[in-house]
Parts: C-alpha cells; structure tokens; sequence
C-alpha cells in the first residue's frame, strides 16, 4: 500500500511540478525580489546519510531545490525547497536563510493532506525565524504543537532543521 501511494505521489508531483515551481518562485520574488538563480542540488550521499541520522528525518529524494538570491551582484539569501512526509502525501516547503545560516522566513508551498493545514499559517511559521542549525525544533517544547496537525507539525519542523544543518554544511559553497 506505501508503494502505491508513493508512486501516486510521484505521478501527482510531476503533474504539477510546473505550478508548483510557479507558485515557489512567485512566493520568492514576493518576499525576496526578482535576481533569482535556480540549482538542482545533488545531496552528496555521505553528507545525505549524515544529516538524515543527526536530525531523523529522511530526505524525501536524491536531490533538492536551492535558489540562489542576489542584489546588485552579491548574493544575499539562500532559499531551499523540499518535501517531507505527511500523513499520506508529501508536504512541499521553503526556508529563506540569511547567509549566516539564520532562518529569515519558512512557509508552505503546497499542502495535500485533508487535516493539519494550521502548519500553513504565517503565525506558526514565524516560530522558526532566527533559528539555525544548532537550535531546538522539538514540537511541543521549542515549537509550538497544533491540534490535528501532529504528524506535519513534527515532520515539517524536523524538515526546517534538516535543511537547516544542510545549509551549515553547503553554505561555503554556495
């Protein structure tokens, strides 16, 4: 039954994987501005492995999405888009980091679960801001935890920190 539901969330991505990157870089240039470079990142598997067990959570593939902020030809945000696991369907996100590694700003791209979706407001979110690779993600005593949202408050904070500690160890070479 996993295997299903995971090649349905394979199909179902693909299909709308052109509007759900519509949706990323419209979400970017609004908080952001308009010099944006997109990279494809390959997670070095030792790196991958490495991560996954300090922060236990798998990524949810062998790559993810970096886009790469500039003003005036300097770089000036790093922005990371993944998926992590829900309940059933996979959850898409974004964190904006300042170059420090600090969390300027996580939001929701696109939620497909029918119950949990208070993981999407901007009042939730705003919990991460100023965290990095070293802070506390635990729901329930760093984050906040939302009734009926359990398993997506968990993974989602889990998939912040993930990417958080991934930025401490990619940012040089950005």
């Amino acid at each position: 039954m996993k295997i299903i539901l995971i090649l349905i969330s394979i199909l179902f991505n693909a299909a709308s994987a052109g509007s759900i990157k519509d949706e990323t870089e419209a979400l970017i240039r609004e908080k952001l501005g308009d010099s944006v470079e997109f990279i494809k990142y390959q997670i070095p598997q030792k790196l991958k492995k490495e991560i996954e067990i300090e922060t236990r959570q798998k990524f949810y593939g062998e790559f993810i999405y970096i886009y790469k902020i500039t003003e005036k030809d300097k770089l000036k945000n790093i922005v990371i888009v993944d998926n992590v696991y829900g309940k059933s369907m996979p959850i898409t996100f974004m964190v904006i980091f300042e170059l420090d590694g600090k969390i300027n700003y996580s939001g929701i791209i696109k939620y497909r679960e029918q119950y949990g979706s208070g993981v999407k407001s901007d009042e939730w979110n705003e919990q991460f801001k100023n965290k990095d690779s070293k802070s506390g993600y635990e729901v329930g005593r760093d984050i906040s935890a939302i009734s009926g949202a359990t398993i997506s408050a968990n993974s989602i904070s889990r998939g912040i920190k993930k990417l958080a500690v991934l930025m401490e160890k990619i940012k040089a070479d950005l």
